[in-house]
């Protein structure tokens, strides 16, 4: 058996796509003030810091809305908290390698150290779609310099439906927010849908939302729609997954709810992990990690 290596990924390391800042924190930082820093710098995860200013462990949104969901004082240090040890890679592996190390740990993010073993950076997905819609945006066979051109289009291109993964999940605008925490945690979901009857969008209620409920002691038994975000912003499933990408880039969001069949229902969800997990693009031309050739 062969194959071919040759993707959007291939030759590329994790220092490229890497983010050069780290958002640090002493372990012995409280939860609410986390809280702040996770908001002002629109991140996912912080770094927890020993006595020696050695990294010891990370704490999630997840991990603090697992804390709001068991009633633990927002005052807590984040050792209470945090998930150690960090997961490290180093900022000249393959970045084909560095996806892959995430999905087997089914985590967010990596921390990069460089040949040293000092930590100097962070790679996430959206880190990663970054770099692959730009790579799809200089690329010849994009879709943009195709319609900005008088020839004809012939490139197979991906749409949303060839890359979104997993069952829709919703919950009713009277459901409380303690069950939305349960949904989400189930689940391992970002955010989740606020529905009506036959998946009528309601509103949007993300783990950045329940943060903010926890920080400012918002009662689990009140309804989803106290902290819900409306309008829902959709994409549908025939749209090119390079203008879906872009639509979450520019509009600094982290998903889109998908749409289709004849009724326009929602029917999906479509996030920037599916877009980094896609590895190849937006189109086929540079696919051909993914034809396997029997020996």
């Amino acid at each position: 058996m062969m194959h071919n290596d040759k993707n959007t990924l291939s030759d590329v390391y994790v220092k490229d796509a890497m983010r050069r800042h780290i958002n640090s924190l002493s372990q012995k930082t409280s939860i609410d003030f986390s809280i702040n820093t996770l908001i002002k710098y629109k991140v996912n995860g912080i770094l927890a810091l020993d006595e020696s200013g050695n990294p010891s462990g990370v704490v999630s949104k997840t991990d603090i809305i697992g804390a709001y969901y068991a009633g633990l004082p927002i005052e807590s240090p984040l050792d209470y908290i945090m998930t150690n040890p960090p997961l490290v890679c180093s900022m000249d592996a393959p970045l084909e390698g560095a996806l892959e190390q995430m999905r087997e740990h089914s985590v967010y993010r990596l921390y990069v150290a460089n040949s040293d073993g000092i930590v100097i950076g962070s790679l996430a997905y959206p880190d990663i779609v970054g770099l692959l819609y730009q790579s799809c945006y200089d690329c010849d066979y994009s879709h943009y310099r195709k319609r900005n051109s008088d020839g004809l289009d012939t490139v197979k291109r991906l749409l949303v439906k060839d890359v979104v993964a997993g069952e829709l999940k919703t919950v009713s605008p009277e459901a409380t927010l303690f069950s939305v925490i349960e949904l989400l945690s189930t689940y391992r979901l970002g955010a989740i849908l606020v529905a009506e009857q036959k998946n009528v969008p309601v509103g949007v209620i993300s783990k950045t939302d329940l943060i903010l409920a926890y920080k400012h002691g918002v009662d689990q038994e009140l309804p989803a729609t106290t902290i819900m975000k409306a309008p829902v912003q959709t994409c549908r499933t025939d749209d090119l997954l390079e203008n879906a990408v872009r639509k979450m880039i520019f509009s600094d969001i982290h998903r889109l709810f998908v749409r289709g069949g004849e009724n326009n229902d929602i029917e999906g969800v479509f996030t920037l992990t599916d877009a980094a997990r896609c590895r190849s693009g937006s189109c086929h031309a540079c696919m051909s990690s993914r034809i396997t050739i029997e020996d």
